[in-house]
Parts: C-alpha cells; sequence; structure tokens
C-alpha cells in the first residue's frame, strides 16, 4: 500500500464543516462512500461535526482498524496553488499512463489504482483546503479529513461479505449429510457473485446460511464465518450474533429473493401491505409514510398501475410482476446486500430479461453487492460479475464471468458449459458432464481424456452440417402429414361478475390457427405464457375440447370420434408434461404406474409379460431395474421425467406431444432428457410436438418451429431460418431475450 501523507500547510482558509463536506463530495464522486443528500454526512458514518470531536481522542485505535501504522502516516509541505494543476496528478499520469495530462476532477483520475487515488485527493485536499488561524481547529479538520479517507479505503479493499471454511450440515436418524462443505468466498461492494451448479449442489443452501435460516433440527452450521461489513467499514460475524440480532440484518441490510414468488407471498394479504410489513418492522416510520415508500418501489421496480397494484392480492398478478413485488420487498429497506435465489427460473425469456436489467438497474443505483443463484449458465453470464461453481456442497472452481466461460479448467465446468443448446449450431446430440468426468466410489473425481479438449473442440465433432440439415429437411416436406390441424380454434367463456356482465365474452386462447406434422418430424412450438401452446397440444389430444376447426390424425377426424374410439386411438399419441411430480401418483411404484397403463389397455397376456415390457422400457431411458419397486419421490427431477417418457412409451405411440417437459430441470439433466428425446425418436420413429417457452432448446431438437403469439401462430418455418432470419419483430425480440446470447460463446 502507498504511504498516506499529511501536510500542515495550504494556502487558503476554509471551516471544518466545509472541509468534511468537500471530502465526502470527493469520496462520492469516486464511487467510494455514500453521501446523503443534503451533503452534511457520510451515510453510516453519521454527523460529520459531531463526529469530529472524537476524532482525536481514537486515531489510533481507526489507525489501526484502517490497518495503517505511523509508518504509513507522512507529513510533507507539498504546495498545491490551484486545484486544476495539480503537479503531483500530472507525475501520477507519467508514471502510469506515460502522459502528462492534468486532472480537473476526481472523477478524472477514476482509472488509477485506489490507493493512489487516495493518496492525490489526501494532497489535494488538504493543501488546498485545511489551513486555520486556530491551529487546534485545524488540526481537528485535518485529522478528520484523514478518517474519512481511512474509512473509506479501508470499505473500498474490505469485501462486503466474506465466508470462510463455511460447512452446513443435516442430520437424520440414518446419517449425517454435509451440503455445504468448508467453502470461502467473498461478494465486492457494486459487484454481482454467480453461484451456480446443479441441485443438490448446495447453492441455495449456501444463501440460506449467509442469512442464517437454515432449519435447526435437522440442519446446522457447524463451522465457519461470515463476515459482513457495514457501511462504517466495521465487520460483524453473522454468525456470533443471537437471534434477536440476527433479525435486525435480515431484510435491512440483507436481504433475499426466494426462487417462487407465488408461495413466498402470502396469499391473505395485498402486496401492498406485505411490503409495508417489511418497511415498518426495521424503520420506525407512520403506515402513511410506508404506503407512500410502497408506491415508490412499485414505480421503482416498473410495476404497472402501482396506485391499484398496491391492493390486489398475489393471485391476481402474473408470474413476472409477482417476481417484481419480491424484488421491491427485498429493496424496502436499501439492503447493502441482495441475496437472489433462482429469481428467474420460471419466467418465460423475455420476462426474465426484463427482471434481469430491472436487477442490474437497481445495484447499479443502490451500489449493493448481490449473490445471484441459478443453474441457467446464460443468465449468470448476462449478469454476473465473478463466479463460483459448486459441485456436491464443494467449490470446484472460481473466478471472473470472463475467465470462466472462455477459460474453464475444471471438467465439471466444462461440462456445464458444453451442455447449454448452441445458438449458433445445429449439434447431433447434447454434450454432458459425465463426458468429461467420473465421480469415484470416494466422491473424489476422474477426468476423462475428452476434459483436455476445449469446449470448441469439444463440439466441433459433433456438429449437424447445413447439407444434413436440408437434406432432412428435403426428405420430411415430402412425406404426407401424420398430424393435419386446420382452423383450430379454443375459446373460453370469461368469468365476469356483475348485474350487467356481458357472459358472451370468450377468451380466444387459440384463435385460428393451421399446420401439419410430418412423421418423424419434430415441430418446435414456442412463445410466452398466455400464448396459447399448451392449450393447443391439449386440443390435439382432445383432453380440452376444441371450440371449431378440425384434426386430422392419420386421416381420422379426432373430433368427431366417441369417447369410446378416442380411447382405443390415444394409445397412438400421448403427452410428457411439465412437472413430473405431480404427473406421477405418490402411492404407486414406478413399476406400478406404468404398468397401469398397460392393464387398462389390455396389452400383453398377463402380469409377467408387462413386468419384462416395464423393464426393457426403464432401460430404454436409461433406469436400473430395482427403480421398479421404487415411489417418485425417491427420484430426482431429471429420474422423474424419464419415468414419464417411459409410461408414454408405453402403449408403443407414433406421436408424442412434450409440454415444457426440460423447463425445470438443471441445464446437465435437461441435456440427458434431450439426448434421450432425440435417440427414441431415431430408434422409435416417433413424431414430436415439443412446446417450449426456450427458444435455444426448441431450435436444438425441432426441425421447424411455428411462434404463437396471443393465441395465433404468426411464424413458422426451418428451424434454421427461424433463428437465423426472423420475419417478426416478436420472434426477434423472443431471440434477442435468451440469455447468454450476447455474452460469451
Amino acid at each position: 500500500m502507498k504511504k498516506i501523507l499529511l501536510t500542515d500547510k495550504a494556502p487558503a482558509p476554509i471551516g471544518p464543516y466545509s472541509q468534511g463536506i468537500f471530502a465526502g463530495n470527493l469520496l462520492f464522486l469516486s464511487g467510494q462512500i455514500p453521501l446523503s443528500a443534503d451533503g452534511t454526512h457520510i451515510i453510516g458514518l453519521g454527523d460529520i461535526a459531531a463526529q469530529t470531536k472524537q476524532v482525536l481522542a481514537n486515531i489510533d485505535a481507526l489507525l489501526k482498524a484502517a490497518g495503517l501504522t505511523a509508518n504509513d502516516v507522512v507529513k510533507t509541505t507539498v504546495f498545491i496553488k490551484d486545484m486544476n494543476d495539480f503537479p503531483v496528478i500530472n507525475t501520477v499520469y507519467n508514471e502510469y499512463f506515460g502522459e502528462s495530462k492534468p486532472a480537473r476532477s476526481t472523477v478524472e483520475v477514476s482509472r488509477l489504482p485506489k490507493d493512489v487515488l487516495i493518496e492525490i485527493e489526501t494532497i489535494a485536499l488538504i493543501n488546498k483546503y485545511a489551513i486555520s488561524n486556530d491551529i487546534h481547529q485545524f488540526l481537528k479538520t485535518l485529522i478528520y479529513c484523514q478518517y474519512l479517507f481511512f474509512v473509506s479505503y479501508h470499505i473500498m479493499n474490505t469485501p462486503l461479505l466474506q465466508v470462510k471454511n463455511l460447512i452446513t450440515e443435516f442430520r437424520s436418524e440414518e446419517r449425517t449429510h454435509q451440503a455445504v462443505k468448508d467453502i470461502s468466498f467473498s461478494v465486492e461492494r457494486g459487484k454481482t457473485l454467480g453461484i451456480v451448479g446443479e441441485s443438490g449442489s448446495g447453492k441455495s443452501v449456501t444463501s440460506l446460511s449467509v442469512m442464517r435460516l437454515i432449519p435447526d433440527p435437522p440442519g446446522r452450521i457447524i463451522q465457519g464465518e461470515i463476515l459482513f461489513t457495514e457501511q462504517d467499514g466495521t465487520q460483524t460475524n453473522l454468525l456470533s450474533l443471537p437471534e434477536e440480532k440476527m433479525r435486525k440484518y435480515r431484510g435491512n441490510q440483507i436481504s433475499m429473493i426466494f426462487q417462487e414468488p407465488m408461495t413466498s407471498l402470502n396469499p391473505v394479504f395485498k402486496c401492498g401491505q406485505q411490503i409495508m410489513e417489511a418497511i415498518m418492522l426495521h424503520e420506525n416510520i407512520s403506515k402513511d409514510e410506508a404506503r407512500h415508500r410502497v408506491l415508490q418501489l412499485m414505480k421503482e421496480v416498473q410495476l404497472p398501475r402501482p396506485e391499484a397494484m398496491i391492493d390486489q392480492y398475489p393471485h391476481q398478478l402474473s408470474g413476472g410482476q409477482k417476481q417484481r413485488v419480491m424484488i421491491a420487498m427485498a429493496m424496502s429497506c436499501n439492503p447493502s446486500l441482495l441475496i437472489a435465489d433462482e429469481p428467474t427460473t420460471a419466467l418465460d425469456v423475455t420476462v426474465q430479461a426484463t427482471i434481469l436489467d430491472l436487477m442490474r438497474d437497481l445495484q447499479k443505483k443502490h451500489n449493493m453487492g448481490m449473490m445471484f443463484i441459478t443453474h441457467d449458465l446464460g443468465v449468470v453470464s448476462e449478469i454476473a460479475d465473478d463466479i463460483i461453481v459448486m459441485y456436491k456442497g464443494k467449490i470446484v472452481e472460481q473466478g471472473s464471468v470472463q475467465d470462466i466461460f472462455q477459460n474453464p479448467q475444471h471438467p465439471y465446468t466444462k461440462g456445464l458449459l458444453a451442455c447449454r443448446p448452441r445458438l449458433d449450431k445445429k449439434l447431433h446430440i447434447l454434450p454432458t458432464v459425465r463426458d468429461f468426468m467420473d465421480e469415484n466410489p470416494d466422491g473424489s473425481i476422474t477426468a476423462k481424456s475428452l476434459s483436455h479438449a476445449s469446449i470448441d473442440e469439444v463440439v466441433e465433432h459433433n456438429i449437424v452440417s447445413v447439407e444434413q440439415i436440408n437434406k432432412r429437411n428435403d426428405e420430411l416436406s415430402s412425406l404426407q402429414p401424420l398430424l393435419t390441424v386446420e382452423n383450430l380454434k379454443v375459446y373460453f367463456p370469461m368469468r365476469n361478475s356483475g348485474l350487467f356482465a356481458n357472459s358472451s365474452e370468450m377468451v380466444k386462447a387459440v384463435d385460428d390457427i393451421s399446420f401439419d406434422v410430418k412423421p418423424g418430424e419434430t415441430l418446435g412450438l414456442v412463445g410466452e405464457s398466455g400464448c396459447g401452446k399448451t392449450t393447443t397440444g391439449r386440443a390435439i389430444l382432445r383432453l380440452v375440447e376444441p371450440t371449431d376447426g378440425s384434426i386430422m390424425f392419420k386421416g381420422q377426424d379426432i373430433r368427431s370420434l366417441s369417447k369410446h374410439d378416442l380411447k382405443g386411438l390415444r394409445k397412438n399419441f400421448q403427452i410428457i408434461f411439465q412437472d413430473p411430480y405431480s404427473s406421477l401418483n405418490p402411492r404407486l411404484s414406478v413399476g406400478s404406474a406404468i404398468m397401469e397403463v398397460l392393464n387398462v389397455h389390455k396389452v400383453l397376456d398377463n402380469e409377467k409379460q408387462r413386468k419384462e415390457y416395464v423393464l426393457y422400457l426403464l432401460d430404454k431411458v436409461n433406469l436400473e431395474p430395482h427403480h421398479f419397486s421404487n415411489y417418485p419421490h425417491e427420484f430426482s427431477g431429471g429420474q422423474r421425467q424419464r419415468i414419464c417418457i417411459a409410461r408414454a412409451l408405453a402403449l408403443k405411440p407414433d406421436f408424442l406431444i412434450c409440454d415444457e417437459s426440460v423447463s425445470a430441470l438443471d441445464v446437465s439433466v435437461q441435456a440427458q432428457v434431450l439426448n434421450l428425446l432425440v435417440q427414441l425418436r431415431e430408434e422409435f420413429k416417433l413424431t414430436y410436438i415439443f412446446i417450449s417457452h426456450d427458444l435455444s432448446v426448441v431450435k436444438f431438437i425441432s426441425d421447424r418451429i411455428a411462434v404463437m403469439n396471443a393465441g395465433s401462430i404468426i411464424e413458422i418455418g426451418n428451424a434454421r431460418d427461424i433463428y437465423e432470419n426472423p420475419q417478426q419483430e416478436y420472434t426477434r425480440r423472443l431471440i434477442d431475450a435468451i440469455p447468454g446470447n450476447h455474452s460469451f460463446s
């Protein structure tokens, strides 16, 4: 560290109040510490005049707290004639940049190293303003200004949050499981730390540990320190605080946005009431003042019609609006640290993009530190400054976002990056984490030979050429359609209330759409929530009755079939739903759930044959024979989705509708399921309609893409053409909103 210079000579007198305000302004312009609106005090340091009286008595302690000794404080008589002509700054410019350029403001020297900047500001400030006829007043002013610099230097060079050697475990009757294993990391003020990894890697447990929200029992933090730096530079170990004092930090200086806003918001209270509660808990203000603050927050997070929204209940808001309410609640007390746990996972890509923009703007405005937890590497590339990669409770790699994305070192990180669906290239299959590493029985990792190659080298051997794409498209276009949909409409009556309600008003969920699907083809259906994708899929299967239109499957008009005839035809088309857990009966074992389908349709002759066939299906979806007797709750999300795929295949259908079937999965598990669907399509000659809001996933698996908006198909064409040359502005917005689309390859 450079020595801090003090001087006792300067050309012009000025009082201590102006002296302190000037120091604060210099620091504020440098982005080092925040100054109050009226310029009378520095936020977190208190009133300047009051603190000046305490400075002389405590100077030794302040020097020690700032990590300085007497050897670091040197008196000098450097003379500066004019604020616009600093010879010292010229000297430093020559030293660092090889040029002579007088700096006319603090902002102009902000490129300099922090310690040099503080040194220059100290010299400039003291020499220009710190002289007085009253030598005692001068010394107080001089030392107080230096104190401001000490504190600001200490704050600048001390992370907002430091986690050291953290271990969090959960106990059960059978065993003790360490969910977080001796991890250390830091979060800087004004910066975002991204935490990525698969489900079960310890991401969320880490965030809950920082908030001290681990339920005890069964959870417990058994080791470590969580050091939080307050705005005056003092550090507090959050793990040493009693619960009552910790409550003063939660929601106040440290806030959290949880993954699912619908379950985080209380359904029986209005949204405004819930934000007001957080404000009034931490601040001594009236209800009217709190309500006014809530309206300001709702405007800040760009909620429409805040005057009406403040009195609405959570169920009356869309998913994106509920998430904005959660952000407003988290920001209500101007926290220094914001923890966001999968805040955009359940949102459409366009809504997700607006939420990410909002969080960036709020962070910049309030100079917050942020921990952003996600399994979506595209999202973290858009918002993070630094990244830590977690695997089974351990940090396996950490670094800047550029280093992690451009030069990953650990095989697990390479696997996570490689298994993202590519936007610029079409691949035969997606690489997976298991292509890069094996996990040994003792938990250690063995890198495979593939891990020594770059991600681009791995992908290069797996690209589907343009010629191959065109050949497949030509072959498909020559076939007669398996499914033809013409002028399909699905309308729902409006549920209006009141004496003069018009019962004839209709919601046009699907409004006059037409398309066809060829045998062996995958048609992707994309659009935002509410565009009619899912309703279209269900109407084709007559899980929802169409209002009008024609649905021809293998030459048969599905709409004209009786329930009995439709039941017989259902063997030929099946659906895989978004949430595999709610699709499976928790009271039935996996084997029984799949055999139930065979029993209903009287497939095969006896129980033994059916069990053998179920074991065959489990093998086809990469599950083990012993899984036959297990229950849904004993499986991971990816395994449950495989079970649903096996059940859908049980009747040997020609046609499958996949409704957001990978949207809830980690990127690595998503890659495995997508590869499985491609493999099964080729092996069983299946035809898919693949419904998703994620254009990158749809582009990987689809031959053609249909884009839906407000119940209509606005664009349809080959997947490559839709992505590279979209014709509609709405399609362009969907593509631009894909996270990571403009980041690192």
